[in-house]
Formats: structure tokens, C-alpha cells, sequence
């Protein structure tokens, strides 16, 4: 759609219709294939019943009358900055022993950062990662089975797609050399100079789901043969997971413009942050095949066979990359929002409307993941070369909510 302004987290750039970065064609599925934000180029800026091994979630209630909300109004407590002195830092996976990882989406490295004293320590680059745009180094997670394989995922922008990959992360090795030669699990996402996606988790049924975008081609979002503007459910070896709404293939669901923040509650029910273009950013309660709607719909009232987000919010008070779930709600990390949403729930819809905390006194806030009970991670992205750097790195910090 030539000449059709799109949104490239806080900034609008005028852009042509991408195409497509990978042919159709090539993004047919075979078995054992190994096949952002909205970041832009300017600077500027359940309970579920079956195996959860081997079964996909299937749809949920709404919330049913049992179902307790959390109040209305929470809080948020800073209760330390744990590191400082990073770069472009994307995805975060906390470690078994209470240590975390962090990706830099530039520099294309993989950190481990001590929790109680901050010490950082390399623990390699990633090979085959090309920086460019809103790509690089960006989702990492850990192996359902880390204590037996200590496999650390990464999903990426290569030179020619979006792909996943794993790799061994050994910590005998002298730093800067503790992370094994990548194994591509699933290769062919589109890739863009925008809109790459990026968020991987595991699942409570030990499956991989990524989300994907749509690299600027809006037309690949209802492509349901294509990977791009999706959330994909697959095996940890990259194959389509079993129970998915469409057979044979990873599409979990469609219909989405830029998926960077994923998260479960309490009964495995799955839900998802996206970018908006010029209206509404939008929090989704995640079904096995829905269609959320781009790009025929932005936000609420998309009409029939959509599904409506259960909150939205205008482009500049979010641009949502990660979310997490702790104490019955979601907290989602707001970039050029610069404010971290909290969305308390009663089952799939919100139970009040959403709170905002940390309103502009970080920055750029890109991933937020659970630390226990009533503790979260927080990480800023004010080294991003988006929006108005607060300070010349960015942080890890350690909140309390409830």
C-alpha cells in the first residue's frame, strides 16, 4: 500500500509496501524444518485437561463466576536497579539459580548477569546474526529440559530471514566462549527492516511459541501459509506441535501485526502484545487458530470473524513489546509509552481498566518477566537509537507488585 504511513515505535515513517522476504513458496512447511517492536528504521523517534506435552491448549471461558479478580488499583514498588552498562539489551531468561540472561539485539551477545551483585560476564556472541533496523539478537529462552541439556534458544534476523536457533551453554568455558556453535531449529520467518517480531517462551506444555510480524508486507498477517504476522507453536526440535488448529503447520494464530510480548496466567491460558500502526496497541487473549484482524482491523470492532483484544491503547501511551504475568495480572513494558501497564484479569477479559507506573523516569521499557511470586524483572531500551535516550545505558531492575 504504497504511501500508507506505518508506525515504527513512536515514530511515523512513510514507507512502501515491503516485499515479501520470503517467497511464499519457500515458506511451505517440510517436516524437520528449521525454519520488531514496531522499531523502525529512523532513529528518531488452564487448566486444559490433555497432556500438555503433547496436546495444544484449547480455548478457554472468559472467566467464569469462581474466578477472583485482583483490586482494581495495584502498586509498584523499584526495589533495587540489579545492572547497569548495557547495550540494546531485548530478551531476558532468568537462570534456574537465580542469575539472568540478556540478549543485546546489536551487539549480538548473550550476558549473564549475577542478580545480587550485578557482575556481568559475556558469555559469547551469537553467530550468523545481522543487526540491522529493528533486527538482531532479540528473544532468547530456556530449554523446558535446562537442568539436563542447559539449551539456551534464541530467535534472530540473519542475513536472509528470522530463525531460531539453540545452543549449549557451557559454563566451565572461559568467558566469551561458554555458548555452543547454533543448531537451527526453525528457519524462514520474513524478515524486514521493521516489524520482525522476536519474543520466544516455552509453554506449561513444554512447547516453543514465537511471535512473528509482519516485516512491513501486511499482506502475509492472513497468509496462513506464511510465518509472517503470526504466533507459531512448535516442538523444541522446530516441528509443528501436535494439536495445532491447522495441520501440519506451526501457525498457532494469525491476523497480527508485530507479536513481541507472550505470557501464560495461572490456568495456561496465553496472551500476547502487539503494535498497533497510527490507533491502538493492542493485549490479546491468545485462542488456538483466532484471527486477530490485521490488517482489516486495528483495535476493537473489527467485526465478525476477529477477535477484539480485551485492552488498547492509543500508540503513544504504549508501543508494547514484553508482558508478564504475576499476581493476577498482566504487566505489559511500554517503549515509546515509557510506562509499564499493569491489566488486572479475570479470566481472558480485563477486570478494570488498565494502571500505568514508572510514567517517563526510565525510559524505554522493552521486557518484563516474572522473578516469583510478586516480583518482576524490568528491562529499559534507551540504547536502541529510538526515541529519547534517559542516559547514555540501560538496566535490569527488581520490582514488587501486587
Amino acid at each position: 500500500m504504497t504511501g500508507r504511513t506505518r508506525r515504527v515505535e513512536g515514530t511515523k515513517i512513510v514507507q512502501r509496501r515491503a516485499v515479501p522476504a520470503v517467497l511464499t513458496a519457500a515458506l511451505l512447511l517440510t517436516a524437520g524444518c528449521s525454519a520488531e517492536s514496531s522499531d523502525g528504521a529512523d532513529p528518531s523517534g488452564t487448566d486444559r485437561g490433555a497432556s500438555p506435552a503433547s496436546t495444544a491448549p484449547q480455548s478457554s471461558p472468559a472467566g467464569s463466576p469462581t474466578e477472583q479478580a485482583p483490586p482494581a488499583k495495584g502498586s509498584v514498588k523499584v526495589l533495587r536497579t540489579v545492572a547497569t552498562g548495557l547495550n540494546s539489551p531485548w530478551g531476558l531468561a532468568p537462570l534456574p539459580g537465580g542469575d539472568l540472561l540478556v540478549s543485546s539485539r546489536d551487539e549480538a551477545t548473550i550476558t549473564r548477569v549475577d542478580a545480587k551483585t550485578g557482575k556481568k560476564t559475556e558469555l559469547g556472541e551469537v553467530p550468523g546474526v545481522s543487526p540491522s533496523g529493528e533486527g538482531g539478537l532479540l528473544g532468547i529462552a530456556l530449554s523446558p529440559d535446562y537442568a539436563s541439556d542447559h539449551m539456551v534458544y534464541a530467535y534472530f534476523t540473519s542475513a536472509s530471514d528470522n530463525r531460531v536457533v539453540r545452543m549449549l551453554y557451557d559454563e566451565k568455558k572461559p568467558s566469551g566462549e561458554q555458548l555452543g556453535a547454533p543448531d537451527t531449529v526453525f528457519r524462514g520467518i520474513p524478515k524486514g527492516v521493521i516489524h520482525n517480531g522476536g519474543r520466544i517462551a516455552f509453554g506449561p506444555d513444554k512447547m516453543l511459541y514465537a511471535g512473528t510480524g509482519e516485516s512491513g508486507d501486511t499482506g502475509l498477517s492472513q497468509d496462513k501459509k506464511s510465518l509472517g504476522g503470526k504466533i507459531l507453536r512448535m516442538t523444541p526440535d522446530g516441528e509443528p506441535a501436535p494439536g495445532n488448529p491447522f495441520p501440519d503447520s506451526p501457525v498457532y494464530s494469525l491476523g497480527h501485526r508485530n507479536v513481541q510480548g507472550l505470557a501464560w496466567d495461572g490456568k495456561q491460558r496465553l496472551f500476547a502484545s502487539e503494535f498497533g500502526q497510527d490507533t491502538w496497541d493492542e493485549l490479546n487473549a491468545i485462542e488456538p487458530g483466532g484471527n486477530y484482524g490485521w490488517p482489516e482491523a486495528e483495535g476493537k470492532g473489527g467485526g465478525s470473524g476477529f477477535r477484539d483484544p480485551l485492552a488498547q491503547w492509543s500508540t503513544d501511551e504504549a508501543s508494547p513489546s514484553g508482558i508478564a504475568y504475576a499476581e493476577g495480572s498482566v504487566w505489559m513494558a511500554g517503549l515509546r509509552g515509557e510506562r509499564l501497564w499493569r491489566i488486572p484479569l479475570k479470566g481472558t477479559r480485563a477486570a478494570a481498566d488498565p494502571q500505568a507506573f514508572l510514567e517517563g523516569e526510565y525510559g524505554r521499557l522493552r521486557t518484563v518477566a516474572p522473578a516469583g511470586g510478586d516480583k518482576l524483572w524490568l528491562v529499559t531500551s534507551n540504547t536502541d537509537g529510538r526515541g529519547d535516550a534517559k542516559g547514555d545505558d540501560d538496566r535490569i531492575l527488581e520490582l514488587e507488585v501486587e
